[in-house]
């Protein structure tokens, strides 16, 4: 299984604002990531946002958002798990097809999968990529540039998808409405779809209803959504996984929660064709604040570790992909 996680220290809420505390720290980052992967040269994901809007100049090199310089994470092995998000108020589809084609060409080198749009479902939240008008439409054709520009410059390790949260009742034909719009060449240019998914979190889940819950929600994705879209046996990655603390939310669970989730997807991976899962995140927004998006982090906000560090640190040694 290939794992990978989120460094940085900013986090999206459910109103459309950001929660953020102290800066990121490189050094530290870089340490928890080298103690996280376990050995050099092991597969491992560093999940970094980037985003175009309306004023996004193309032409120039384009620096992500979060955290901040996420190529220079790229090293011993790991490689970047890039989110290319589409915010454009103007729905300008031609301009982020642009920019993208521009990722490959600076990212291309150091980048393993490049996500198209981020959440694109969720259509409330301007933070999120749903909001913006034309997204369906930027995610079809900026699959395809994205592949085509990738093989152009030989990065043939470069994997394009996109992703969704739980899809259920009528949201459920998201991903097939997608694949109808795009057709074949889209779905022959998809490589994976990526899955954020928080049980127990927004909803809450009996601690002994828990495991079932987790295998329920992926098998209902793989079942219910992605194989009445043409895409049951596209491997499904777990693109954002996490369980804050906080008051009433103690740190033990957050621990059991990681370990319950991987184990599950480990367990299942070959039935339901489970690539790989991406924690959010490395470390807490602002480990003083009580809000539910400040504390997902593995670790506090000075980069000390919750139990949950060294419960992921477990499962990467167990589970990980060997090369």
């Amino acid at each position: 299984m290939l794992f990978g996680i989120y460094p940085g220290g900013v986090t999206g809420d459910d109103t459309g604002g950001l929660a953020d505390g102290p800066p990121d720290d490189p050094a530290l980052i870089s340490n928890a990531l080298d103690r996280l992967q376990g050995r050099p040269g092991r597969p491992f994901l560093v999940r970094a946002y980037i985003s175009f809007d309306d004023a996004t100049g193309l032409g120039a090199p384009h620096a992500t958002a979060t955290p901040t310089a996420a190529a220079q994470f790229a090293i011993r092995g790991r490689r970047l798990d890039l989110v290319a998000q589409y915010q454009s108020v103007g729905g300008d589809v031609e301009g982020y097809c642009a920019f993208l084609r521009e990722l490959v060409e600076q990212y291309g080198a150091v980048t393993s999968t490049l996500q198209v749009a981020e959440e694109p479902n969720i259509t409330s939240n301007p933070t999120l990529d749903g909001y913006y008008p034309g997204v369906n439409e930027a995610i079809v054709r900026g699959v395809s540039v994205v592949k085509a520009r990738a093989l152009e410059l030989g990065h043939r390790h470069l994997r394009v998808g996109f992703n969704t949260t739980p899809l259920f009742g009528p949201t459920a034909s998201f991903v097939a409405d997608l694949t109808k719009h795009g057709g074949e060449d889209f779905v022959a240019d998809l490589d994976y779809v990526g899955l954020d998914f928080f049980p127990d979190v927004f909803r809450p889940v009996a601690a002994a209803d828990f495991e079932e819950a987790v295998e329920g929600l992926l098998r209902h994705h793989r079942d219910s959504v992605l194989t009445p879209a043409g895409l049951g046996s596209l491997p499904l990655h777990i693109t954002e996984h996490g369980w804050p603390t906080g008051p009433d939310r103690p740190a033990r669970r957050q621990a059991d929660v990681v370990e319950t989730v991987v184990r599950v997807i480990a367990a299942r991976s070959k039935q339901l064709h489970l690539s790989g899962y991406t924690h959010f995140a490395l470390r807490d927004a602002d480990s003083s604040k009580a809000g539910l998006f400040h504390q997902f982090g593995l670790t506090n906000d000075d980069y000390t570790p919750k139990p949950a560090f060294d419960t992921m640190k477990m499962l990467v040694e167990r589970y990980s992909a060997s090369s």
